[in-house]
């Protein structure tokens, strides 16, 4: 349905075989909010494959494009949620992600402040844009 999950990869030094499992691994108060987004990354990229063999992390893909077709990813890094996107997205975005710590690539969300599903559905749509527009 969301395309294949890829079982390899590793976080804290532990094997992950599954996007459920590296949730399962995350403290309890964030693994809903983690479920969350899985949810709605899935929903803004029907048919993305779901994998954690990129970045050590679960991320999404669509094959032919460049960088293995990874477009977005999500983390947890205590104590933030973190959503790793294709460069502009997050420049582009700025205003929306007021008060969260931003780099290129990656926005990280504060406990209190984590991200609402319509904002990462539009991240993530944005993202997959960026991509599909190279080619």
């Amino acid at each position: 349905m969301f395309g294949d999950v890829i079982v390899k990869g590793k976080a804290n030094s532990a094997e992950i075989s599954s996007v459920d499992e590296y949730i399962a691994k995350c403290p309890e108060e964030v693994q809903d909010k983690l479920k969350e987004i899985r949810n709605a990354i899935r929903e803004a990229a029907p048919g993305a494959t779901e994998r954690t063999d990129y970045f050590q992390m679960p991320g999404y893909s669509y094959e032919g494009y460049d960088y293995d077709g990874m477009f977005a990813w999500f983390s947890f890094k205590k104590p933030y949620i973190r959503l790793h996107l294709r460069p502009p997205v997050i420049q582009e975005h700025k205003k929306e992600l007021a008060g969260c710590i931003t780099t290129k690539a990656i926005v990280s969300f504060p406990a209190g402040k984590w991200p609402s599903v319509a904002l990462v559905k539009k991240l993530v749509k944005a993202s997959l844009n960026v991509m599909k527009d190279k080619y």
